[in-house]
């Protein structure tokens, strides 16, 4: 397949904010491109195959290859280069590498080169288009819509679910089952409009939940192999040491247990997320006043997926309950099943009273739907929180000058678009955030002007707000109402911050 094949599907992708032609465009690449299926897929999702190529901006801005008119390039072509730059380390490996790169930009024209270099920074996040990928490969491989989105459920691949939907057919996708060792999609909740609301919804057969300030996390054991995932899939098992040790007590040969993990108070209280993210690595804004002994974390869990050979995703939450309780009783986030509504409202209040967020409510009759974001987990929080991507930030004035400070604020567009921008805000940040916005949003920088740093959709912020508001300021028609900065979220993805639908169900 011709490489500007790719690039040019992907401009078309970009250009449109229509689902059906996003959709339709997709087929029909995918349908031409044979074998080459999963790479495509890969690269239109924002991901390479071959991992983490260790190539920064600043190599690739300081190429200065012209490119050529025509396109020569193929997508096997491209991808043997980018597996030839993966395998290229050791000595003198920076010379080869930058020689690779020159013969692989020499080859391309203006447009593949944008795209590579969108590719290679990161830039080409297209997260939110996983949604319309799926309905792509359902339509090419002509195989049932239900095993598609299972397989790439419990995959957690886009491309391996390309390559089982078109190459192995309906057994194939039928045959993906849980594996311990290889993270699942976590299931995700929905904002309940009130305490009430959501035990009339679920209710009685129900269990609520306390909702901790905590990181997600996904373990995985089998004998005593021990792996730790984040709720974006990331292996974090070398830097959680603790977590890994008090699962390896548990009385059990093999599970997938879901769950939170948080660092402690002496008196029991959740110290700061940020404390919690520090442990996790990358783009973590660390407060000055935080020891700097790292503190031991505490997992906490609320489901269980798997257990000693058994598969528990398909089974009704009560069971997987039951199967927790009987492995890591002393382990489980602290919960009520069958509460009256007296009873609940005594949940949250002493969730709320012990520092926590709030509360979950789950029924207790449905399977875990990994990956999606249904009715059956309703969270409720006293106030309306959203998880936003920062487009950009202005420079600050009076005391902030020399500073990013007010910030541009967009909610995910479900169809796979850009970002729509909502609001803007600077209430809510501190010094210390001030200095961290100003140091690291350059590394995520598209462009800027004199007033403002505009940034590619990759850091999401936490936003509290009274509510929102019709507005024909921004292109989505609403804005937020008094939003202030809650914290930084380095455990999301822009493909898993709040979209514009979620955002617009505020209006009251």
């Amino acid at each position: 397949m011709r490489f500007a094949d790719v690039v040019a599907t992907s401009t078309t992708v970009g250009a449109t904010r229509s689902r059906n032609a996003k959709s339709a465009a997709l087929r029909e690449l995918l349908s031409a491109a044979g074998p080459e299926v999963p790479v495509v897929v890969a690269w239109l999702s924002g991901d390479i195959p071959q991992g983490r190529l260790g190539i920064g901006w600043r190599t690739l801005r300081d190429l200065q290859v012209p490119p050529v008119a025509a396109s020569i390039l193929t997508v096997e072509e491209v991808d043997a280069t980018l597996t030839r730059l993966a395998g290229t380390t050791g000595t003198g490996s920076v010379a080869a590498r930058a020689e690779l790169l020159r013969g692989l930009f020499g080859r391309a024209t203006d447009a593949e080169q944008g795209f590579l270099f969108r590719l290679l920074t990161g830039e080409l996040r297209q997260g939110a288009l996983t949604g319309v990928m799926v309905e792509a490969i359902i339509a090419v491989s002509g195989q049932p819509a239900a095993l598609v989105r299972r397989a790439h459920m419990l995959t957690g691949s886009l491309p391996d679910t390309a390559t089982l939907a078109i190459d192995g057919g309906a057994q194939a996708l039928a045959d993906v089952g849980l594996q311990v060792g290889r993270a699942v999609s976590p299931m995700l909740a929905t904002p309940a409009d009130g305490l009430d609301a959501a035990l009339a919804d679920l209710g009685p057969d129900l269990v609520v939940d306390h909702k901790l300030d905590g990181a997600r996390i996904q373990v995985h054991r089998d004998g005593d192999d021990v792996a730790v995932f984040t709720r974006t899939l990331n292996d974090v098992t070398s830097r959680v040491p603790d977590l890994v040790a008090v699962v390896r007590e548990l009385p059990l040969t093999s599970a997938i247990l879901d769950g939170e993990t948080l660092t402690l108070h002496d008196d029991g209280r959740p110290r700061p997320f940020q404390e919690t993210m520090s442990r996790f690595g990358s783009m973590v804004h660390t407060d000055p006043d935080v020891a700097d002994e790292p503190r031991l974390l505490r997992p906490f869990f609320f489901d269980c997926l798997h257990l000693d050979g058994e598969d528990l995703i398909d089974e009704p939450l009560a069971h997987r309950l039951d199967a927790l309780d009987s492995v890591a009783a002393q382990l489980r986030i602290t919960s009520q099943r069958h509460p009256t509504p007296e009873a609940a409202k005594a949940v949250l209040d002493a969730a709320l009273a012990a520092g926590h967020e709030g509360v979950m409510v789950k029924s207790l009759t449905g399977p875990y739907a990994a990956g999606r974001r249904g009715k059956s987990w309703q969270k409720v929080k006293p106030v309306h929180t959203l998880d936003l991507v920062v487009l950009g930030a202005e420079w600050g004035s009076g005391r902030r000058t020399g500073y990013l400070s007010n910030l541009h604020l967009g909610a995910r567009d479900p169809d796979g678009g850009d970002p729509v921008m909502v609001g803007k805000t600077f209430k809510g940040l501190t010094d210390a955030l001030l200095r961290w916005q100003t140091e690291e949003f350059p590394r995520h920088e598209a462009h800027r002007d004199s007033h403002t740093v505009y940034l590619r959709p990759e850091i999401v912020v936490e936003i509290e707000l009274d509510g929102v508001q019709r507005s024909s300021r921004y292109p989505g028609g609403v804005a937020l109402r008094f939003a202030r900065v809650l914290r930084y979220r380095p455990d999301k993805t822009a493909a898993e911050g709040d979209d514009i639908d979620t955002v617009r169900g505020l209006l009251r």
